[in-house]
């Protein structure tokens, strides 16, 4: 007699039987469904062994029942979406849950490339620029009342031309004298420091710091001989042509401050009445 050829599992002969190899044992169809075969996620039954089993995450379902949870439309061979792990039609899943193009308000279908700016999505063919239509993809763009501009579009229809440069000023900024400049732009004229944010006057037009304006234009103390700026309020002596800080108004000879008091000059020199006698 030749050699028997059992199922490894209920050791009942498989001359004249089909049966499944699985690592090199052979099973009996009934005994392969039982150990291996894997359960529908619907029905609940064992998809046999010449039954479609398909599967997803980990999940099986025959191909009768795999279907969309919404319509139920067979899913076997056409694309589906998940949503609470609830398999849906593309068609199902774009009217519940996808976002609709702000230009086309057409739905955005899954798995296509989309664009997003403050809550709004758009396709990526409907992502264009307000003025010369071209796509924006990832490059940078301006937001104008409710419009998408390109950089070089906005700046050509919008923004304001530095008087200095005449180049765009797309941010930031400094207005002086009704103009427009960019921020490292406006500089002293003298010494080319930027003004933006800084203390500084004008004189014919010409912006200065207070330290170039003072060394070109601000009167000398006769005293201390450093500039006096006259600006933001501070107070100096002026007389016969001669200028003082008020902190160095003062006595020659006994340093006692001389503002809002009689003096007496001799000379280049103030002093007070008392030590004035002494002339």
């Amino acid at each position: 007699m030749g050699e028997r050829y059992d199922c490894t599992e209920c050791q009942e002969s498989l001359y004249g039987h089909k049966y499944i190899l699985k690592e090199e044992k052979p099973y009996c169809i009934k005994c392969y469904e039982t150990l291996f075969s894997n359960t529908c996620e619907v029905c609940q039954k064992l998809i046999s062994c010449t039954s479609k089993d398909l599967s997803y995450k980990d999940c099986h379902w025959h191909s009768d029942c795999f279907l969309c949870n919404k319509c139920s439309r067979s899913l076997f061979d056409r694309p589906f979406a998940t949503k609470n792990e609830m398999l849906m039609c593309i068609e199902c899943y774009s009217n519940e849950y996808s976002a609709k193009c702000h230009a086309c308000l057409k739905n955005i279908m899954p798995g296509s490339k989309k664009m997003e700016h403050k809550g709004n999505s758009w396709h990526e063919s409907c992502f264009t620029c307000n003025r010369c239509q071209q796509p924006i993809g990832t490059r940078s763009f301006v937001q104008k009342d409710a419009n998408n501009y390109c950089l070089p579009c906005y700046e050509k229809q919008f923004a304001l031309q530095c008087v200095h440069c005449k180049k765009p000023i797309t941010t930031g900024g400094v207005n002086y004298h009704d103009q427009p400049w960019h921020k490292e732009c406006f500089v002293c004229i003298g010494c080319k420091q930027q003004l933006a944010g800084q203390r500084f006057t004008s004189r014919d037009d010409f912006a200065y710091c207070l330290d170039c304006f003072c060394n070109l234009f601000a009167k000398k103390c006769a005293y201390c001989t450093t500039p006096i700026s006259g600006l933001g309020g501070s107070k100096y002596i002026s007389f016969e042509q001669r200028q003082w800080h008020n902190d160095c108004f003062n006595c020659k000879r006994c340093c006692v401050s001389l503002v809002g008091r009689g003096f007496l000059t001799c000379k280049d020199d103030i002093l007070c009445p008392d030590c004035g006698k002494d002339i």
